[in-house]
């Protein structure tokens, strides 16, 4: 390969730094998943009480994403990821020395608080370092933790419910966030801010509760879909509260996250797909380990298991998608993954208890490649043409983006697999259904990654350059 074609040493350093630490909070999002039951049995509680381990923990997460671009500004990136990294590791202490369920959802709430800085945090940093070059393959790197957690999460889950104690999916995130401590203090570069931002408390107050409410609204919707006073007050309260934030927002000029980044044709484009790719994507990853274990008959740990060939394709295309939407651009690979994804979510439509494991697992590897081939370049597009203080913005909204998109999607397909086993009885032929939505839930997000830029030379970086020099027409 030419020099100019490789990464930066440097970037490959931060990725490593980061990606570290950040791997244990997301291994504990996708673990605590498959322990709820357990958790209800061994605290006396209802599992209805002790689903707010996750509600409270997704919901603290949601409302501090956006603290993270005024914390970089006013402290710096390197702080910033040290102090979330310390918060997240107190959160888990706390968690596994619980003594009941008030106890745990507390220690719940603190990682969440540590986890919502660290996500956008490291994307902003990461990209950073990369100066604007190579963004697919350095997004390729941002990935790898996201792109892993659904998979390897659900196994570790399984192994330690069935061996240990429910304490140690909170334990396993010491070694993580102990490492990931210790290499950052020791090798990321200190970038102390130039400037000391004020908070902007009233843009906070609009945002961070509206984002929770709307997260609130969607956790509650597979209960009893989204037609009920539950789902649709805070629904409802979290819209009115996000569009506030958006009309006061855009009469600032130092916005706590700038909206007016959705002028910008990448950033707008990408944020739309990772949101919509929520149904697509997210939504299956609820379907899939239920659909073993419901129709197949399998334990959560073997349910894991049965997913390790879908991490794996996902692994296999990570590198080359983010090397050819460097080369290609992002929309003709975006597309591909979709159609990939869509194509390969038939099968299960049609899957019985009876069909053949290896030829689902087969199904299931071509599903992972065009996982790894979608999320690369969706979000390294976002990120074209930006500036170094817009690139904080941006990922603060492309992972708003994500998170309600995920929520979404998942609460969608959720109610739709529930409202076909009501309905109908049959649960095969319920989730049969729900497959088909998921298959053409793909098929939308198809037409809708072509609005993403065709080629990614179009646009250079603005380092310290005003906002949005270029326009939308400036990318073929």
């Amino acid at each position: 390969m030419a020099g100019d074609d490789r990464l930066d040493p440097k970037v490959l350093k931060t990725a490593a730094v980061l990606v570290a630490g950040v791997l244990a909070v997301v291994f504990d999002t996708t673990i605590v998943g498959v322990a709820l039951h357990s958790l209800a049995a061994d605290l006396h509680t209802t599992v209805a009480t002790v689903q707010w381990v996750t509600t409270a923990y997704l919901l603290a997460l949601g409302m501090t994403v956006p603290l993270s671009t005024w914390a970089m500004a006013r402290f710096g990136g390197k702080r910033v990821w040290l102090f979330s990294l310390a918060v997240f590791l107190v959160g888990s202490v706390a968690s596994s020395a619980a003594w009941d369920a008030p106890a745990l959802i507390a220690g719940r709430v603190v990682q969440g608080i540590g986890g919502g800085l660290m996500l956008p945090v490291m994307t902003t940093l990461i990209i950073r370092a990369a100066g604007g070059r190579l963004l697919g393959r350095t997004t390729s790197a941002i990935a790898l933790p996201a792109l892993l957690g659904p998979i390897l999460g659900p196994l570790a889950g399984g192994l330690i419910l069935t061996h240990l104690s429910w304490r140690w999916m909170f334990w396993v995130n010491v070694p993580f966030c102990v490492v990931g401590l210790v290499l950052a203090a020791r090798f990321l570069d200190r970038d102390d801010p130039a400037s000391r931002p004020r908070l902007d408390v009233a843009g906070l107050g609009l945002l961070a509760p509206g984002i929770a409410a709307v997260l609130l609204g969607l956790s509650k919707a597979p209960d009893g879909g989204f037609a009920h006073g539950g789902v649709l007050v805070p629904l409802i309260s979290g819209v009115v509260l996000v569009a506030g934030f958006g009309l006061y927002a855009v009469r600032r000029s130092d916005p706590l996250v700038d909206l007016r980044l959705f002028a910008h044709r990448p950033t707008a484009s990408g944020s739309a797909v990772l949101f919509f790719s929520g149904f697509a994507l997210y939504g299956a990853l609820l379907l899939l380990p239920l659909y073993y274990q419901q129709v197949r008959g399998t334990s959560a740990l073997d349910a894991g298991v049965a997913l390790i060939p879908q991490g794996v394709g996902t692994l296999l295309s990570r590198s080359l998608a983010g090397r050819l939407t460097d080369r290609l651009g992002a929309r003709i690979i975006t597309v591909g993954g979709f159609l990939v994804v869509g194509v390969t979510t038939v099968p299960f439509a049609y899957a019985d208890a009876h069909t053949s494991t290896w030829t689902l697992a087969g199904w299931l590897v071509l599903r992972g490649i065009g996982l790894g081939a979608v999320t690369v370049p969706v979000m390294a597009v976002a990120y074209l043409g930006l500036d170094r203080e817009q690139i904080a913005h941006a990922s603060a909204l492309i992972r708003i983006a994500q998170q309600i998109g995920g929520s979404f999607g998942t609460a969608v397909l959720a109610v739709l697999l529930q409202h076909a086993i009501t309905g109908s009885g049959d649960v095969s032929a319920a989730f049969h259904r729900a497959f088909w939505w998921s298959t053409a839930f793909a098929g939308l997000a198809t037409l809708l990654a072509l609005t993403l830029p065709a080629r990614n030379e179009a646009l250079e970086p603005n380092p310290g350059g005003p906002a949005l020099q270029r326009s939308s027409a400036d990318v073929r």
